[in-house]
């Protein structure tokens, strides 16, 4: 029997929304400097050598007028870069460390930008639809769309702001920057500290910056997790690429769709998956829908993909609290590795509810088998290959993180959202939760052109495919 699980989807393919004017840039140094350092970086941190770009949105507060906010902010961000001398910094090869990739904390600075739009806040629609017109509401580092990241001596900031007026008096804070500064938990640290200087009170969490916890062995042990295979590098005539989890060779232009899952359609999943799969967690049941719901698409659009074939799914499991010792709470930097789930594609596609609670099960295990022993290991590997594991559907959540529930003196954001990239081959999801609507929703992009692929995957989460 075929269980029906509704939910909404919603198709964006709006690229221009508004002109955004930018008004003018300042480049903000640390208001106490430190003395200057090459900074280690981790074998996690350099597989995430790609720009993120996030964008929160406040309603007018009377108190604060934009031009204020920009303000405040150019003042906080002032005292934060004494703590975090890092953010200041730019790129270089560590000639020490046989040009390994590294942080030159040497007070360059960070960007801050003041633009204006000509809309109303309330104008631009569904905040929630995965808009890439938002691109143009976060900062711009100068490094063409399609050009990597390079090891060597970098002149691009690491991270910039950029706030954007609406004629309402709303505004949004637009942030891009480069992944190897942050995971999700030590971006919201930084976002609550960053809060917390702007209404000047002291950092509710002070950084913790010695990457060298998260350093490999010596020598490096065998890792163990199978599923770790070496990427070639890509290289230039002038510098080694560093292949990252989003490396692609792709040009293709993609498209975005976005599905809404209700309460009642999580607990649905859930229910179902209870019967064989104790504790089924909300993060489980999604992914494992979503992985299905992939893998039975792209099977039904390539008639050649084999039954035996194994389906991926991989997501990040933060490994804070999962190392012996455990890293320090405050550890400002990326704790993540990857957590792989396979299947064959033939038991992807099986049918009923102990089936579905069987992939539930295999999300769960997955980010079990993250130990201390696994994360090593994974950290090993990436000290004696170039390149990044990947999988064939990966889900990053911001299901929990928090970035909404941040307090700024103008208030909380009205919405907190990634801008949806621009290239890639991977198709990947993306989790939030939106208390005030009590709904979860899920982002996905696919190549643009090729909507054959992804019609099945819409009939599928459309009617809860869940069998």
């Amino acid at each position: 029997m075929t269980l029906q699980v509704p939910c909404t989807i919603l198709f964006l393919y709006v690229e221009e929304l508004y002109l955004v004017t930018l008004l003018r840039s300042t480049t903000i140094h640390p208001k106490e400097r430190k003395e200057r350092r090459l900074m280690f970086l981790s074998n996690i941190d350099k597989v995430l050598n790609f720009e993120v770009e996030t964008v929160d949105f406040f309603v007018a507060n009377s108190e604060f007028p934009p031009e204020a906010v920009v303000e405040k902010l150019r003042s906080a961000l002032e005292e934060a870069l004494t703590q975090y001398d890092f953010l200041a910094g730019r790129l270089c090869s560590d000639q020490k460390e046989n040009g390994r990739l590294a942080i030159d904390c040497n007070a360059a600075g960070l960007e801050l930008i003041a633009a204006a739009s000509e809309l109303n806040l309330k104008e631009i629609g569904d905040l929630e639809y995965p808009n890439p017109a938002f691109g143009q509401l976060v900062p711009r580092t100068g490094r063409p769309e399609n050009e990597e990241i390079k090891r060597g001596v970098g002149e691009q900031p690491l991270i910039a702001f950029q706030v954007t007026s609406f004629k309402c008096g709303g505004f949004a804070v637009g942030i891009t920057n480069n992944h190897i500064t942050f995971d999700g938990i030590s971006f919201l640290a930084f976002l609550r500290n960053l809060a917390a200087l702007a209404a000047s009170l002291p950092l509710p969490s002070p950084p913790f910056t010695d990457r060298r916890l998260l350093s490999a062995r010596s020598p490096p042990s065998s890792p163990s997790p199978p599923e770790l295979l070496p990427f070639p590098t890509t290289t230039t005539a002038t510098a080694t690429t560093t292949t990252t989890l989003f490396s692609s060779p792709s040009s293709h232009r993609l498209s975005f769709y976005l599905f809404r899952l209700r309460p009642a359609h999580i607990a649905t999943l859930k229910s179902k998956a209870a019967a064989a799969a104790a504790a089924a967690t909300s993060f489980s049941v999604v992914a494992a829908h979503l992985w299905r719901c992939k893998a039975l698409s792209a099977t039904s659009s390539a008639a050649c993909k084999e039954e035996d074939e194994e389906y991926t799914l991989g997501y990040a499991v933060d490994v804070r609290g999962r190392l012996v010792p455990p890293l320090p709470s405050a550890y400002a930097g990326n704790a993540v590795v990857g957590a792989r789930a396979s299947a064959p594609r033939r038991e992807l596609g099986e049918e009923g509810s102990a089936a579905f609670a069987r992939l539930v099960g295999r999300v769960r295990g997955a980010a079990e088998r993250v130990t201390d022993s696994y994360a090593r290991s994974a950290v090993d590997w990436g000290e004696l290959h170039e390149g990044a594991p990947r999988a064939d559907v990966f889900i990053s959540s911001w299901w929990r993180l928090g970035f909404g529930d941040v307090e700024y003196p103008w208030g909380r954001p009205l919405y907190t959202c990634p801008v949806v990239g621009r290239k890639g081959t991977l198709y990947c999801c993306f989790l939030f939760w939106a208390e005030w609507k009590r709904a979860s929703t899920c982002s996905s992009r696919s190549p643009r052109g090729r909507r054959q692929i992804p019609e099945p995957l819409l009939r599928l989460l459309s009617r809860g495919y869940i069998n």
